[in-house]
């Protein structure tokens, strides 16, 4: 049985903390990423003492052995990978590199699509977009319009025609960055260290560890406030091809999203912050809001449903959720706010209209003695892992997850 875990909110539910739990308690033979790139930021802390942040490395990586596939489905950021190595490296995970596998269709995001995205996102001003900066939207976006020219993890391989690609990038981008030749000899230097292969079927027991959250899903979050990725369950069931999985779904006891963008329950009274996830230029401000029900079921009816939930965050302390909206101002507003429902793939004008009436809703709020049997309720699914910590030996498994 595989398991693929995936955020059911804004991110930064705990991705990285469950990953790591199943690797340290299960023969994990390889941790997959299945969307975004190294925007990602899944931290992991070990019983030792050890902790490191995981862009695009799989959070299993400080366990001995465990390897990670990066799927065709990731937007892989050669550079960025080699100063995650060093850190993973300097850790004790000496042999990091032999255990990465890196799918030759990945796209790969270069300093021209960064500076694209930095140069859009300063643009926009007040109505920034939360973007983390990173490049990965313009590398997708650029795949999109131009996708025989976008450059990709194999190309690394095969200089001419990396250097065509990284050239003609540059000048429609109409960015500066480093000379063409100086990236092309150090993404050459990223194919001859990784092991580039053409596609992926799993040898043993396998984590796919999604990106970002349902919340912020390119189709269904709430545009224009999303990633250009597909954060449910669909990428890693396509991998898959059928073999079965445990869909884990990851939330915390409260509710929070980094940067601009809807957050019906946002509440700075908590005086709740993250070490985690400290505010920066791109995304701007950490928030954080009461559980809020309405907007999780929402994420789980956009998912497709789960086998199981991971609750994290159990010692945060917090009494109280979220679970319905009280009608709003603008009966428009409220009739689609109260709905929530899942709509088509590529409506993005509904999506929108969804977002607006979101800053309209009203919370209404109900005390919370037992987490997990309230979150069971509001969600109507089982709570298969608790999470009273940071390390694995923080988790609770129920019966359903051991099994």
């Amino acid at each position: 049985m595989h398991y693929i875990v995936v955020d059911l909110g804004f991110g930064d539910c705990g991705k990285g903390t469950t990953v790591d739990y199943l690797c340290a308690t299960r023969d994990i033979d390889t941790v997959v990423r299945f969307n975004g790139g190294a925007q990602a930021a899944h931290t992991v802390v070990l019983a030792d003492g050890r902790k490191h942040t995981f862009a695009q490395f799989g959070s299993g990586s400080l366990r001995p052995g465990v390897r990670t596939h990066l799927s065709r489905f990731m937007v892989v950021d050669p550079l960025s990978l080699v100063t995650e190595a060093e850190h993973l490296i300097a850790l004790g995970a000496s042999d990091i590199w032999a255990r990465l596998s890196v799918d030759r269709a990945a796209l790969i995001s270069t300093p021209y699509h960064r500076e694209a995205n930095r140069t859009k996102e300063i643009a926009r001003g007040a109505d920034r977009h939360g973007s983390c900066g990173m490049g990965v939207g313009e590398t997708m976006a650029y795949s999109l319009a131009h996708p025989d020219d976008a450059p990709r993890a194999g190309d690394c391989a095969d200089p001419p025609t990396l250097r065509r690609k990284l050239a003609l990038l540059r000048h429609r981008l109409g960015v500066a960055g480093p000379p063409v030749e100086a990236c092309v000899a150090a993404y050459a230097g990223f194919a001859a260290t990784v092991r580039l292969v053409d596609g992926f079927r799993p040898t043993g027991t396998c984590v796919f560890e999604g990106a970002q959250g349902v919340l912020l899903d390119e189709w269904h979050g709430f545009h224009p406030y999303t990633t250009w990725s597909t954060t449910t369950f669909a990428n890693a069931e396509t991998l898959l091809d059928g073999e079965p999985a445990f869909r884990l779904g990851v939330l915390r006891t409260v509710t929070t999203r980094h940067g601009a963008g809807p957050l019906p329950t946002e509440a700075p009274e908590l005086g709740i912050s993250d070490p985690n996830n400290p505010a920066n230029p791109w995304q701007g401000a950490f928030r954080v809001g009461h559980f809020d029900a309405p907007l999780h079921r929402y994420a789980l009816a956009a998912a497709g449903g789960v086998d199981g939930l991971a609750l994290t965050h159990l010692d945060l302390g917090v009494s109280q959720l979220c679970h319905r909206y009280r009608p709003a101002p603008d009966p428009a507003a409220s009739r689609i706010a109260a709905a929530l429902v899942v709509g088509a793939p590529g409506d993005l004008p509904r999506q929108e209209a969804m977002t607006q009436a979101l800053a309209l809703v009203e919370p209404e709020y109900a005390p919370v003695t037992d987490w997990v049997e309230a979150v069971e309720s509001e969600l109507g699914a089982e709570v298969a892992l608790e999470s009273w910590g940071p390390t694995a030996e923080d988790k609770k498994p129920s019966v359903r997850l051991t099994a």
